[in-house]
């Protein structure tokens, strides 16, 4: 009999339509079932010896919410047995319904039940007991993910105690993960936690990778990436990365039609294993990285969002580094662009934040200019070793990418179509803030627009972070960081800013609340309640336009 391994997830939802991810023990016939009518089933496909299957669910009607089921070949394996959480449901919104997006990153898998955490109460746990505790209440539309769902390169105690016991550790990449197999054990660490694996299973989500999906720093420099390739198991790693994202986070970021029209998703389902179609997709999103987008929008009612890959579609060559491929910043402006007047608001999801402490800018741009040559031969070795110590490798780190964006920006919230609201969504960085742009006088939009930086959901905020980001962006540190771009000939940048929100540190998540053409933002931190357990506490709201 097929058991459920991991899941179900509800990654996509509109008015009458939704998919749900699973992983299933062995090859099966996987089905939803909704209380009112809802259905939709899928055969499993195979990869690496683990069995999947992306059900589309039609039958919903918009406005409405329904309870739905899990079967394998028949068998009911959701809800699960004596479960303690409300029946998982999926919600259809109205056309004219406000969006309700809550958002973060950076996110270790958090420690099983009765063991002490060590960097206090999860976020995303604490949200879904807040749900559970008020099935009926206010609940997000959408979670959005903007990176480093799972941790290849820093593994829990109880993942390295299994990979001990799977091979030798004193051999590299030791206590990182190494295959496909190992990514899956990320998953489950991360993904069976019951507080999360209910959350997910009944609010739609979004995701992207950052860095930490495959290795710290991924893709910081042409000679980062000639280093990495030249060690023995790098391949492996990237490969098995590329691959079990797609399976478990790029699929489900796909619309209905979109995965209809998606070949190797047909092809992979018409194999008996598709394991070498993957792997060779894999090869070629390495080679040719400008071969494959991983970037994708999503359409909420009357908000846009875009969730731009700035990992894989970067170009590196010194002397024409970009954020984005040309292809990627093409496919980006195209999606802001498209019938601008048919939404309110737009938001650009990418996993580093566009807006830094001026310090923290100022430097990037400093070093970017040091390590394409700017002061020499010497000076660029020195700012090739500071990049990968420091992460020098944000918008900052790209300066005509930097310029491109505000540009992109500019234009789409200028005129009688510009929509209310610009929001740059991101996280990376373990803190929260906001900060809204100015443009030179005559160049600035009409909307607008805001910098909204949240992390981590749940990770380490140490000492160092803390003070750091806290002196980034003082007055004192801006005059330095002015220091710093005169001695790489950095031209100021084409837009200023200001800190207007935060900084705030904890293990957090944001919620915009889009209402017509108004925006609320709230930043809610997950704290330790007295009488035991966690709550969310909401550190900040504000009105982004009335």
């Amino acid at each position: 009999m097929a058991e459920l391994r991991l899941g179900p997830l509800l990654r996509y939802a509109d008015g009458s339509s939704a998919t749900v991810w699973v992983e299933a023990s062995r090859p099966c016939t996987a089905e939803v079932r909704g209380a009112d009518g809802a259905q939709g089933e899928s055969r499993t496909f195979q990869i690496a010896g683990h069995h999947y299957a992306l059900i589309p669910v039609t039958g919903l009607a918009p406005g409405t919410s329904q309870s739905y089921e899990v079967l394998l070949d028949g068998t009911r394996v959701w809800p699960l047995p004596d479960s303690r959480f409300p029946p998982s449901v999926i919600r259809t919104p109205l056309a004219d319904d406000p969006v309700r997006l809550a958002f973060g990153s950076c996110r270790w898998a958090a420690p099983p039940a009765g063991e002490q955490d060590p960097v206090g109460p999860d976020a995303l746990d604490t949200l879904a007991a807040k749900i559970a505790a008020d099935p009926d209440g206010e609940r997000p539309d959408v979670l959005v993910l903007l990176g480093d769902q799972v941790y290849a390169d820093e593994t829990s105690k109880a993942t390295r105690r299994w990979l001990a016991a799977r091979r030798d550790l004193s051999d590299p990449p030791g206590n990182e993960v190494a295959d496909y197999e190992e990514y899956t054990r990320l998953y489950y660490e991360s993904w069976l936690d019951p507080e999360v694996r209910w959350l997910l299973s009944t609010v739609p989500s979004c995701m992207i990778f950052d860095d930490h999906d495959v290795i710290d720093d991924w893709n910081t420099s042409a000679a980062w990436l000639a280093d990495m390739r030249a060690t023995p198991w790098w391949q492996e790693r990237l490969l098995s990365g590329l691959m079990s994202y797609w399976v478990h986070q790029h699929l489900g970021n796909l619309t209905p039609d979109e995965l209809a029209a998606d070949p190797l998703y047909a092809a992979v389902r018409e194999t008996p294993d598709g394991t070498d179609l993957l792997r060779s997709f894999a090869c070629r999103a390495d080679a040719e990285p400008s071969s494959v987008r991983w970037s994708y929008r999503r359409d909420f009612g009357r908000v846009r969002l875009l969730m731009v890959d700035t990992r894989a579609a970067r170009v590196l060559d010194e002397g024409a580094r970009s954020m984005l491929d040309p292809g990627a910043e093409r496919w980006l402006r195209e999606q802001a662009l498209d019938a601008r007047g048919s939404y309110d608001h737009l938001l650009i999801g990418t996993s580093l934040p566009w807006l830094l402490p001026h310090l923290v800018h100022d430097a990037e741009a400093w070093n970017a200019a040091l390590c394409r040559g700017e002061r020499g031969e010497r000076w660029a070795r020195f700012g090739e070793d500071l990049r990968r110590r420091a992460d020098l490798e944000h918008w900052a780190a790209f300066p005509s990418s930097f310029d491109a964006l505000a540009e992109l920006i500019a234009e789409v919230g200028s005129g009688a179509e510009a929509p209310a609201t610009v929001c740059v969504l991101s996280g990376d960085v373990h803190h929260a803030y906001v900060a809204e742009p100015t443009w030179p006088a005559g160049e600035g939009p009409d909307a607008r627009v805001y910098q909204l930086t949240c992390s981590p959901v749940h990770n380490a905020i140490h000492l160092a972070i803390r003070l750091g980001f806290r002196f980034g962006w003082s007055a004192v540190a801006r005059m330095l960081g002015r220091r710093f771009a005169g001695h790489g000939g950095c031209p100021e940048p084409s837009v200023d800013w200001r800190r207007t929100g935060g900084p705030w540190f904890g293990n957090q998540l944001m919620t915009l609340t889009l209402r017509g053409r108004s925006a609320r933002l709230r930043l809610e931190q997950a704290s330790q309640s007295r009488g035991g357990g966690a709550r969310l506490r909401t550190a900040a709201e504000s009105e982004l336009a009335p």
